[in-house]
């Protein structure tokens, strides 16, 4: 939000000297040695889609900086059907890089909101997180191995084994580094075959805390959809309000007639009901068990049958979300999104209070109105879930906007790690959330990171001021 202010209102402090484009991985190898040897700060850019200033420059940097673009690195350079692997360059799109894997009729599954723009390299470097992780997993469960260009050399596994106990996994220590240690080149994933069969669905509860219970009890019985969200009534709300009008007087007379139906018969009321969005992939026997069992729960938590379409708008209304937001922008309205993780017995009361919280400090700013504050609960564990926090504001009298909304958001933040949730579940921590980070791991983790830092990299050439 704060950069695309500055590009909409204003001018950024410091911005790159440089940029460089590199087409594989000895370039990398070579653009490294010449920043150490010339004492040239580099910023690795993938796709430019995260949301916590990673990519913002240091103002009070006095070298040279270059940003590398890494987006020609876009090949996958083999698949291994045998072994169920693949060989990708960072740089490629999530959308290429599906598109190019379907060829071998395999799939990579990782599809995070920013599947359009974002790079596996960037998914890597943020310990990234997909809408359907509870089939394919988290990056960290993709990955097999990967390579990164340091100040001290190539750092790489010299095998792609599918596990190995030698000590603390290096690919952990790359996942999250957030740009801090080098550029990522390329890394070997674990694929999947091409799902057999995929179905959309969506059911409508009474209300949120309902609709909480029956999430909870799909992470309990372990067989879950590739994806399922719950959304509040606010988003609910929001998300009816963008929907096409019907095409045909039949069509309208179907809508009337199941309005009805949750309304008046079931008494649903239209100001607490929530949904789920669904969707199944894998075999017809996988995604059969999958649909039985999610509504049989959802039968337990007195859950309605949403339909098809409703699962499949609300499943790629995410990807609107950020073109909706800058359009909001325009109209005195500043909103943005972050997430966190929490067990699921803090699920509710991090909720409330962190509404609470952004409703207090709006009125501290003077905001007109009251503050936009929504939830979804987006991925599943079996000891608790993902929140994702949606907010917003009418600006219009505040004399800046961005230094409000950056203050009530970190004191949102504040709230949700205060009620046991996470710095972040997916996003990672740029310099948005720095401040939190001793919180998170502890002054002695953080002292671990950066000693990890200086080894690697001593003249920190990587000054991207990411994390720590």
């Amino acid at each position: 939000m704060q950069e695309m202010w500055a590009l909409k209102h204003g001018q950024f402090e410091r911005v790159v000297d440089c940029v460089v484009y590199i087409n594989r991985h000895e370039q990398a190898e070579t653009l490294v040695q010449a920043a150490v040897k010339h004492n040239v700060v580099l910023i690795p850019f993938g796709g430019g889609t995260n949301v916590s200033q990673a990519l913002m420059c240091q103002k009070e940097e006095t070298r040279m900086i270059v940003s590398v673009d890494c987006q020609r690195m876009n090949k996958v350079k083999w698949v291994d059907r045998k072994n169920m692997t693949a060989c990708i360059e960072a740089g490629i799109m999530g959308r290429d890089l599906e598109k190019e894997l379907l060829k071998f009729n395999v799939v990579l599954g990782h599809e995070p909101d920013s599947v359009e723009f974002s790079t596996l390299g960037g998914w890597i470097s943020t310990r990234a997180s997909g809408m359907k992780k509870n089939v394919y997993g988290n990056i960290e469960d993709i990955v097999i191995n990967v390579k990164i260009v340091t100040p001290s050399g190539t750092i790489t596994k010299v095998s792609d084994y599918p596990r190995i106990s030698s000590g603390p996994d290096m690919n952990e220590i790359i996942l999250g580094s957030e740009g801090n240690y080098g550029i990522i080149t390329e890394a070997i994933m674990r694929v999947r075959e091409k799902p057999e069969v995929r179905r959309y669905g969506s059911i409508v509860f009474p209300d949120w805390e309902t609709g909480y219970r029956f999430m909870y009890d799909v992470a309990r019985s372990r067989l879950w959809p590739a994806s399922v969200r719950l959304v509040d009534n606010v988003q609910f709300q929001f998300g009816s309000s963008l929907k096409p009008a019907v095409d045909s007087k039949f069509a309208e007379f179907m809508e009337k007639v199941k309005k009805a139906y949750v309304l008046e018969f079931k008494k649903f009321n239209p100001e607490k009901l929530t949904a789920a969005t669904l969707l199944f992939e894998g075999t017809k026997d996988q995604v059969n068990a999958q649909e039985a069992n999610i509504y049989k729960l959802a039968k337990k938590h007195h859950g309605l049958k949403g339909g098809v379409e409703n699962g499949l708008r609300g499943y790629f209304l995410t990807f609107a979300i950020a073109y909706l937001r800058d359009i909001a922008m325009s109209h005195s309205f500043i909103a943005e999104s972050f997430e966190t993780s929490v067990p699921w017995s803090n699920v509710l009361t991090l909720c409330e209070k962190t509404k609470e919280r952004i409703e207090l400090e709006c009125k501290k700013w003077g905001v007109k109105g009251k503050p936009f504050s929504s939830f979804r609960l987006t991925q599943v564990y079996e000891t608790g879930c993902t929140i994702y926090v949606y907010f917003g504001f009418r600006y219009d009298g505040i004399a800046d906007p961005v230094k409000a909304y950056s203050e009530i958001e970190d004191a949102a933040r504040d709230e949700v790690m205060k009620q046991g949730g996470s710095i972040s579940h997916h996003h990672g921590v740029g310099k948005i959330r720095k401040k939190f980070i001793a919180r998170s791991i502890g002054e002695s983790g953080t002292n671990v990171m950066k000693n990890i830092k200086s080894t690697i990299d001593p003249k920190n050439i990587f000054a991207a001021g990411n994390t720590y």
